[in-house]
């Protein structure tokens, strides 16, 4: 079992549940974030004065699937995410040792 993080712009967060629902991912946690990468934020104009925005709005996903279907969910999530533009995000992916389903008390395979 494999925990995917993705860090992407916001507007992309229904292209990317869709594309991850065809690939019958039951479930998903979604946190609204702020950060930076290499873009380090821009200058905005308002009511004349030029301020930095340091960081930027990002939507955070968090996925855990099936270690065999892990290079379709990267490359769904890859291809609904890009914008081909600078700040389109990063994915994370890590091992997870055990997931517990906290109604039934199943465990691993079954919990997903």
């Amino acid at each position: 079992m494999k925990l995917i993080t993705a860090i992407i712009k916001p507007f992309k967060l229904d292209d990317v549940r869709d594309a991850l629902s065809t690939l019958d991912v039951r479930g998903m946690t979604v946190t609204e974030v702020k950060g930076f990468g290499r873009q380090k934020g821009h200058a905005e104009m308002y009511r004349g004065a030029e301020y930095v925005v340091d960081f930027l709005p990002k939507v955070k996903l968090e996925v855990a699937v099936n270690a065999a279907i892990i290079d379709q969910v990267i490359e769904s999530l890859i291809s609904a995410a890009r914008t081909e533009k600078i700040g389109d995000g990063k994915i994370f992916v890590t091992d997870l040792e055990q997931v517990v389903r906290i109604r039934t008390g199943e465990t691993d395979e079954n919990a997903l």
